[in-house]
């Protein structure tokens, strides 16, 4: 109204100040470039106006809106994930969330930044606290009476950042633990400050993380699971985010009126595992220590309880601590071995093979053939591991002797159709369905091609691939009667309304007849008490199981010297309680299988025998 008031009587006053010079014959030049310079305030004036109301009017809004609303993201709360162990109720967490400090300095502040980053990094035990011995706060020390090496330690790069008198903010350290908190705090240190956040944390130390995975951190600062559970799980534990929005005051305070609208965050549920507790930590660490000691490049163990298909322990090793992720040297290191790197299982597949014929009648344990040593399919020459000729050999022998010659002649006796059929009934070349990220089916494709040798080196499992958890399921079907079983690994889902989703066992399908699996189980006893897996026995018990050296392909061809030793199996065997699968990639110090993979098999199957206090069915001598 004011623009409007002045353009309409500051006009008029133009116009009879000119109408006055006219009529007493003034007509200068000044009324001239008066009455343009009005002439352009006006049209500048309204020009401005629609900048204001029509160009710019939005951002105005939302600049208002800004001054007058109030608005805040309601973060949720990550669900846990717990373990049991074997009789016991108690619930352990394995994956939680910890109330962690975000420290933070404003070194504008700070008079002392040498000694207050000597005195935080010894609390911290960051990187080169200890080179310049203990200084006390209080103590003044020149910057040039430290030596700064060539590439700055971490206490170095704390007393950089410190040092910058003109920054209101430097990041000190994160997820720091009360402890540290409350002795940083009691320096007193002026322009250090801090603030609490959740941090996601995994109390059990050497538990499987590749089996838990991580809680990892997007570019745009947002939190993501990855890997393992945390991946698989992501949207089911992190809940979903809430908002708050309120109309305030220029001070950003709520008015009491207005419009307020709250959507709450949900917090994310929580899992309880299949995972026995002591079970996986000992196991695991049994696994660490032969890795270690065959001086192998990793390796992988899974055991599965066979009547339910409940996954006992699953790990890895190398492994790594989901507590820091980031201490990996290589990323490969984040897989979980048993379900995502499939291979040439070797020796250990021809027990399912002999199941098959087995099966339909083919073959009996008694059946003989006479080994010569070599069989010729197609062009190719196939021989033994031994290179030897064993003569008249029954099938028993051909499982105890692990020969390659009388796995083909097997295959041809029932058909490479059968075999092929058995091969996918036990799920082998598709995934299993376990609810953890990055699970691998494995492939089978080698038995679609028409030459005769694919399926010749199938029968012994050469050319086709499978996951650890694959062979310890097929194993564990054998263990229950030819019922294959859906492994799982999560026990309960629970939801924030208090609803539990208790999962059940799942049978797959009947691969087997009863009579099959036990029969078979007998002569994979056979192997270890006669042949290549006696170091995989248990005194007092009947242990069934199988060894299996593979070769590694690379390249277009094996490479020469590089193989997998495995060990298969399950016990005891009048009433299994568990089929496990040891895997050492490339071990070192030793040729075979049943010198390796085996013994730490042995060792892990005593230790669950005594844990699940399973009594002896047989003499201990």
């Amino acid at each position: 109204m004011t623009s409007y008031r002045w353009l309409r009587y500051g006009t008029m006053g133009l116009v009879m100040a000119y109408q006055h010079n006219v009529e007493n014959g003034i007509g200068s030049w000044r009324i001239k470039a008066l009455r343009f310079f009005f002439l352009l305030l006006i049209v500048g004036i309204c020009v401005r106006l629609f900048v204001l109301q029509v160009v710019e009017a939005s951002w105005y809004q939302t600049w208002s809106q800004s001054q007058h609303e109030i608005s805040e993201e309601l973060v949720a709360t990550r669900g846990s994930v717990y373990v049991q162990d074997y009789g016991d109720e108690t619930e352990y967490a394995v994956a939680t969330n910890e109330s962690r400090a975000v420290v933070f300095a404003n070194p504008s502040l700070i008079k002392e930044p040498i000694n207050t980053g000597l005195a935080i990094a010894k609390i911290l035990q960051l990187a080169g606290w200890d080179i310049y011995g203990v200084v006390a706060p209080v103590v003044v020390v020149d910057p040039a009476e430290i030596p700064l090496s060539v590439e700055l330690t971490e206490t170095e790069k704390l007393i950089t950042r410190l040092s910058k008198i003109d920054d209101p903010y430097e990041p000190v350290a994160r997820d720091v633990k009360q402890a540290q908190l409350d002795a940083i705090l009691a320096l007193q240190a002026p322009g250090i400050d801090y603030v609490l956040r959740d941090a996601r944390t995994y109390p059990e130390k050497n538990f499987g993380g590749q089996m838990l995975g991580f809680l990892g951190q997007k570019d745009d600062g947002s939190r993501l699971g990855m890997y393992g559970l945390e991946g698989f799980w992501n949207d089911f534990l992190a809940g979903r985010t809430g908002s708050s929005y309120a109309q305030g005051d220029a001070a950003g305070n709520w008015t009491g009126v207005g419009a307020r609208k709250v959507m709450p965050a949900v917090d994310g549920g929580d899992l309880l595992l299949t995972i026995d507790r002591t079970a996986q930590y000992i196991a695991c660490k049994m696994l660490r220590e032969g890795v270690d000691q065959f001086q192998a490049d990793s390796g992988s163990l899974v055991i599965v309880e066979p009547s339910t298909g409940r996954i006992l322990v699953m790990c890895g090793a190398p492994d790594f601590d989901p507590n820091n992720y980031g201490n990996v040297s290589n990323a490969v290191d984040y897989n979980n071995q048993a379900i995502f790197e499939p291979y040439e299982p070797g020796s250990v597949f021809k027990p399912l093979v002999m199941a098959a014929a087995i099966d339909i009648g083919a073959v009996s344990p008694n059946t003989t053939f006479n080994d010569s040593g070599e069989v010729k399919v197609d062009d190719y020459t196939i021989r033994n591991s031994d290179l030897k000729a064993h003569g008249l050999v029954t099938m028993t022998d051909v499982l105890d002797e692990s020969l390659n010659t009388g796995m083909v002649w097997v295959m041809k006796k029932m058909g490479r159709d059968t075999m092929e059929n058995y091969i996918k009934k036990f799920h082998f070349g598709a995934l299993g369905g376990v609810e953890l990220a990055t699970e691998a089916a494995g492939t089978i494709a080698a038995l679609d091609e028409q030459a005769e040798v694919y399926a010749a080196t199938a029968s012994f499992g050469q050319g086709i691939t499978v996951t650890p958890l694959q062979l310890a399921s097929a194993y564990a079907a054998v263990a229950n009667g030819g019922a294959l079983m859906k492994p799982y690994v999560v026990e309960e889902v629970r939801y924030t309304d208090g609803t539990v989703d208790k999962r059940k066992a799942e049978k797959v399908e009947q691969v087997l007849t009863p009579a099959t699996a036990t029969t078979v189980g007998a002569m994979l006893v056979s192997v270890v008490e006669n042949g290549h897996g006696k170091r995989a026995g248990v005194k007092g018990y009947y242990i069934a199981g199988k060894t299996g050296t593979a070769q590694v392909a690379g390249n277009g061809s094996y490479l020469a010297g590089v193989t997998n030793g495995t060990f298969a199996g399950f016990g005891p065997v009048n009433d299994p309680k568990f089929a496990m699968v040891i895997k050492l990639n490339n071990p070192k110090t030793v040729e075979w299988a049943e010198s390796s993979a085996a013994p730490i098999f042995g060792q892990i199957a005593g230790f669950l025998l005594d844990y699940y206090d399973i009594a002896p069915t047989r003499s201990l001598e």
